[in-house]
């Protein structure tokens, strides 16, 4: 009874991740009913496992769990760097799988000390650890725009600062206008502002915003076609944090918390 428990806790966490993962990625919104619907069963199951299976402690230890892992989710929320949705799947997360599921995924030899009693910290550097590789992605594709066109990355931007420049090129990369027409998903990392009828101060920006895209689009499009700028700007995908919250949870399960492994390894 308590490996069906556990198989319903770890299904249930992968649907709700898996569909809030694909509406963030189609809409760039989660619904707060998805984490209404996937909170009290969470929760229900869990306490359900520990009270018949478990013991005292680790009744506390769960609560300990949730508590420490709501306020870091919240912290990061409020310093941006989280988004609202992210910071209820991790919380939802911490309800639903606290601890790693050994008793369901017995195929990992050993579980690092963290993932045994605090599993949302795993799969969250998981997902660090996947959003770093997507930054790599991210630079190999513009060196690679660089050597093939033999443009250069940052012509008009010699007053930005090197910060500036460093984060927009793990970020994003170039496109063309067509392209930021028909892809509404794609975010600007860049904006103009006209000096004078012949002259225009370009700047990166790099916080993407939703608001008047279309305008800054349009903005940048007038200046292509007039010629004061080529039709290569810079925009970034803005990929969801949930789907790496997600591709973390898989990887956290199959193989476990990698900065752990990784020392191990180191360590011999």
């Amino acid at each position: 009874m308590q490996l069906i428990l556990t198989t319903i806790r770890t299904s249930l966490t992968l649907i709700f991740l898996l569909y809030a993962s694909w509406s963030d990625y189609k809409t760039r919104e989660v619904s707060n009913n998805v984490w209404l619907l996937f909170a009290p069963p969470a929760l229900a199951l869990t306490l359900i496992e520990l009270f018949s299976y478990g013991e005292t402690l680790s009744v506390l230890s769960y609560g300990m769990c949730f508590g420490l892992t709501a306020a870091f989710a919240v912290i990061l929320f409020y310093f941006g760097g989280f988004g609202g949705a992210d910071a209820k799947a991790l919380m939802c997360l911490a309800l639903a799988l606290p601890f790693y599921p050994s008793n369901l995924l017995t195929f990992l030899e050993r579980v690092s000390p963290i993932s045994e009693i605090f599993f949302p910290v795993t799969v969250f550097s998981n997902s660090v650890l996947l959003a770093a590789a997507a930054a790599v992605y991210m630079f190999l594709r513009n060196v690679a725009w660089h050597l093939m066109t033999g443009n250069r990355l940052f012509e008009g931007y010699e007053n930005a600062s090197l910060g500036r420049k460093v984060l927009v090129l793990i970020t994003g990369y170039k496109v063309s206008i067509a392209k930021l027409r028909e892809k509404w998903h794609i975010y600007l990392l860049e904006d103009i502002e006209e000096c004078n009828e012949n002259t225009l101060k370009r700047r990166l920006v790099v916080i993407p915003r939703d608001e008047n895209r279309n305008v800054m689009v349009e903005k940048l499009a007038k200046a292509v076609e007039t010629g004061k700028i080529s039709d290569a700007v810079w925009a970034t995908p803005g990929l969801p944090m949930l789907i790496f919250i997600t591709a973390g949870l898989v990887l956290a399960l199959l193989f476990g918390d990698i900065v752990w492994v990784c020392i191990r390894l180191l360590l011999g």
